[in-house]
């Protein structure tokens, strides 16, 4: 049998150099797209060390392997859970090529040189998915792959890895054009990406000895999306009645509890697709209900409710009239919840007391991730800059709406009447589109502009705004300021009575 030991011909290495792959260990759950490179590893001379199903794949392609098995000296054992794990295989990998020492004692105990690891792990998320079964899930808690992965990325500096069979390709290519080697910023690269798969696999792991912080969802966004949420929904709420929340359900909860947490006084609010559709204070949850609905009875329907009352009676047997998804509330009267509960597939949400967001934000994009404090607060500066100080019920009116504001998409214009949301723009790609739409959203369901006031989630570059709302009947405004033509919106309201005040606190929400 070939020995594969490089013996005396290992010699010390400068480091920073590029190396050369002389060996290779190929052991992989998935075959697919490992053909080509196996076959540059092999038109290139490069002894390949193999296990089980990959070796006999390798093979059936005509490519030579040497068995595991021969350099270790133990077959695999306890159904396979035991192959690699040996001093003659970690050997192979963790060896320093610049370490005297390290080269002496891998001569003495005939110790391969492996300058190439390629391993995948066993699909523990594929099982999940399709199995509850504990047995065969725990089968699927790989050992030696992710061992191999990350003593072949901590040896970097003489080893390339391969953890990710979308890289296979990227590899064939390096080797066919540099001549079978590598260069230490290559193998920099990946060895950071085969620590990423390896977190990603332990964090998944972790999260299933962890029910309370993982819960596989019934799908995504869309029904061909796959879903997961990674967090502790028990601190938040008790579910009362209802199916498993959704993907959409949870982010529209999010957006809900998000609102009513910024609304100090009884309030109810309509959810949909994120954004308010309705919201109102009043004395009493069913006043405040029958004043949300009243905003926006359209968009009402399918919506996620929420309110920082208890829900009784009356208003239990109001909102049986619609259709919505979830109502979120922090205490149901027993015949309230009676009610409610008649359709079972109706969510219903108990808050729990003292439960706040966490005061960092996190949202992952381009495959990295973006980081940020919470958007806390309504406003820094008090600042009347119109033609005339707001009236008491235009100020309530436009710290009430600069909140709703807050918690619309940007672009987003928010008018309100007596703390109820009357009308608004959110998500638009011009201010004025955002206006208009406000605007025509009051107007649909006949509420009398004359005497709203109008909140915007960023400032008027331009004097058009406040002309176009001033035509409608609106007479007072809050905006955070900050364009270099302020002065026109402010010129113009104060040379047509009007109130405005700048908050220097913007609340794009994108």
């Amino acid at each position: 049998m070939e020995n594969p030991s490089r013996s005396k011909k290992q010699k010390l290495v400068p480091l920073h150099m590029e190396k050369k792959i002389q060996s290779a260990l190929i052991s992989v759950f998935y075959k697919d797209g490992l053909a080509p490179l196996a076959r540059t590893l092999h038109q290139l001379n490069i002894t390949i060390y193999s296990t089980g199903g990959t070796q006999k794949f390798l093979e059936d392609l005509g490519i030579p392997c040497v068995a595991v098995e021969s350099v270790t000296g133990y077959p695999s054992i306890l159904g396979g859970r035991v192959k690699t794990l040996h001093p003659s295989i970690f050997g192979g990998i963790l060896g320093r090529r610049y370490e005297a020492q390290d080269i002496q004692e891998m001569e003495e105990f005939k110790i391969p040189a492996i300058d190439l690891v390629i391993v995948d792990l066993y699909p523990f998320e594929e099982t999940l998915r399709t199995t509850s079964e504990e047995k065969a899930i725990i089968e699927k808690i790989d050992i030696g792959g992710p061992s191999m992965i990350r003593a072949a990325a901590k040896n970097f500096r003489d080893l390339t890895v391969l953890a990710a069979k979308d890289d296979y390709a990227v590899l064939n290519q390096i080797l066919i054009a540099q001549q079978g080697s590598t260069s230490l910023e290559q193998r920099k690269a990946f060895a950071a990406k085969a620590f990423e798969v390896v977190m990603h696999y332990d964090i998944a792991i972790s999260n299933y000895f962890n029910p309370a912080t993982s819960k596989t969802l019934r799908y995504g966004e869309n029904p061909h999306q796959v879903a997961t949420f990674y967090g502790n929904l028990d601190a938040w709420f008790t579910q009362l009645n209802g199916k498993e929340l959704s993907y959409n359900n949870l982010v529209d909860v999010d957006a809900a509890i998000a609102l009513i947490q910024d609304l100090p006084t009884t309030s109810f609010a309509i959810i949909k697709h994120t954004n308010v559709c309705g919201v109102a204070q009043r004395e009493t949850v069913f006043a405040s209900w029958e004043a949300a609905l009243a905003g926006d009875p359209e968009s009402a329907f399918g919506g996620v409710l929420v309110t920082n009352g208890k829900i009784d009676k009356a208003t239990a047997e109001a909102i049986q009239e619609i259709f919505f998804e979830v109502l979120i509330a922090p205490a149901y009267d027993a015949e309230a919840l009676t009610i409610l509960s008649t359709k079972k597939n109706r969510i219903l949400l108990e808050t729990k007391p003292g439960m706040h967001f966490h005061p960092t934000q996190k949202k992952s994009i381009l495959n990295g991730s973006l980081e940020q404090g919470l958007d806390t607060g309504n406003y820094t500066n008090w600042e009347e800059v119109g033609a005339r100080p707001c009236s008491e019920t235009e100020k309530a009116d436009l710290i009430f709406g600069n909140i709703i504001c807050k918690h619309l998409k940007s672009n987003a214009i928010a008018l309100i009447k007596n703390k109820q949301l009357i009308g608004k723009g959110c998500g638009q790609t011009s201010r004025i589109d955002a206006l208009r739409q406000a605007i025509e959203k009051a107007k649909q369901f006949k509420f009398e502009l004359k005497g709203a006031s109008l909140a915007s989630d960023a400032f008027f570059p331009f004097d058009d705004c406040v002309k176009i709302a001033q035509e409608a009947g609106i007479e007072a405004f809050i905006q955070p300021g900050g364009s270099v033509r302020d002065k026109d919106s402010v010129a113009y309201c104060q040379a047509n009575g009007l109130a405005m005040v700048m908050t220097g606190l913007r609340h794009f929400k994108h």
